[in-house]
């Protein structure tokens, strides 16, 4: 088992995500295969942006900051800070927001294997 890990929000690292700018789509990969050998866990920011994706893991979904959105073909989740969404596997969908920032969980870690 590994150590407990405390997250600092103002020493967390952001990489540019679905190819966009840093600006425009980012991700914080939080818990991986380093720290879990069954969830993984991070945190997402979305600004006038969409990307498609398919979920290749379970996926639960907290808004944190802004207004997140979630498209699933003709529907559109619109959520608000305190939200959750449940995400389930091999879900198509769209990921975009305002200023959105949300945390995800997800299992399994090793999804990409």
């Amino acid at each position: 088992m590994s150590n407990t890990i405390h997250f600092k929000r103002d020493e967390m690292v952001y990489s540019s995500y679905g190819g966009q700018p840093l600006n425009r789509a980012a991700i914080c990969r939080l818990v991986g295969t380093d720290e879990s050998q069954t969830m993984g866990a991070g945190i997402a920011y979305f600004d006038d942006i969409s990307i498609n994706w398919t979920v290749l893991y379970d996926e639960l979904i907290v808004v944190l900051e802004g207004e997140f959105e979630l498209v699933l073909g003709e529907t559109t989740i619109a959520a608000k800070p305190g939200d959750v969404i449940w995400v389930p596997e091999k879900t198509p969908l769209a990921y975009s927001g305002k200023k959105a920032r949300v945390f995800y969980a997800l299992y399994p870690v090793n999804w990409s294997n």
